[in-house]
């Protein structure tokens, strides 16, 4: 008999196929009566497939007494209780490595579109008011000072592209990296204070607000947050206070506190562009995170040694 799989989300066609040529499928995201699914299935399920930002809720992982693995398609392990699944003997993996180019070109962009207002131009050029409507100034990209919040392999990844555009890189993480050739700021405030664009590219394992009123104060009124981490690490009413009072210039969003749900306020604001958390969302990375997760899978159930599994 195949393997039992649980899918909360879709996966690339590709990966979906070999899913199916392996396991027994089940969608959960598909279930017109998720508790009723649960009932039938749940006892069967061996494996999880999900992604960082869904993960697997206790509350479900309960439901599921012959689970074994949580692999998930991505690198965010904050909507997993990592406790709770060492207790209940469940591996927990993800992808390492394969995403980072994508979630820094998209921070980057982000970057580019917020500071030189690109979507504000598109949005004049197809209403047909080019020529009837002045667009203000935008602000210049390089050699700007740019504050990087997590240099980790993401945080890396932007600041070696940042260096292309001649910008000054500052940041701040758990500790200092001596070897990294960057400015090492201990406090946020610290950083917001000194960088003309703020990056958030940290861990939200630890589940909190970081970027508060205050380090949007340090930030300030010709300053940018660029956030491709987790939206959880942002006081989104504070931040959305100061996007409308001027408190900061501007902010490029790929992730929000609640997702799918955004704050209405930002809808009607020019000095914000809005992303439906799509950081890794391009073919090839995507196809690549699913062969890590196709390997975490045959690795669990064979007892071989796992690919990216997370310890605590």
């Amino acid at each position: 008999m195949m393997i039992d799989i649980l899918l909360t989300q879709p996966v690339p066609a590709a990966i979906d196929a070999r899913l199916q040529a392996s396991y027994t499928v089940h969608r959960l995201y598909e279930a017109a009566d998720p508790e009723a699914f649960l009932a039938a299935v749940g006892p069967r399920i061996r494996g999880v497939v999900t992604g960082g930002a869904k993960g697997l809720s206790n509350a479900i992982m309960d439901r599921l007494p012959a689970l074994e693995i949580i692999a998930i398609s991505g690198i965010g392990t904050d909507a997993v209780d990592l406790v709770h699944a060492r207790q209940r003997g469940v591996h927990v993996t993800t992808t390492p490595g394969v995403l980072t180019d994508d979630v820094a070109d998209m921070a980057m962009g982000l970057l580019i579109m917020t500071l030189r207002d690109l979507a504000t131009g598109d949005r004049l050029v197809r209403a047909g008011r080019w020529g009837s409507v002045a667009q203000p100034l935008a602000r210049k990209v390089s050699d700007i000072h740019l504050g990087i919040v997590g240099l980790g392999r993401v945080g890396h990844a932007i600041a070696r592209r940042a260096q292309s555009f001649n910008m000054t890189v500052h940041y701040t993480d758990l500790h200092e990296q001596p070897t990294s050739g960057y400015r090492f700021v201990p406090e946020l405030i610290g950083l917001a204070r000194c960088s003309d664009v703020l990056v958030l590219a940290a861990s939200a394992d630890q589940g909190r607000a970081i970027v508060t009123e205050e380090v949007l104060q340090a930030l300030g009124p010709d300053g940018y947050l660029i956030n491709v981490a987790r939206g959880k690490l942002v006081d989104e009413p504070a931040l959305v206070a100061a996007l409308a009072n001027g408190t900061i210039a501007g902010a490029g969003l790929d992730v929000f506190a609640d997702e799918p749900h955004v704050p209405e306020a930002l809808f009607g604001m020019d000095n914000v562009v809005l992303q439906p958390h799509r950081a890794s969302a391009t073919e090839q990375t995507r196809l690549a995170m699913g062969e890590i997760v196709l390997k975490n899978l045959q690795a669990c159930f064979s007892r071989a040694p796992l690919l990216g599994a997370v310890t605590i």
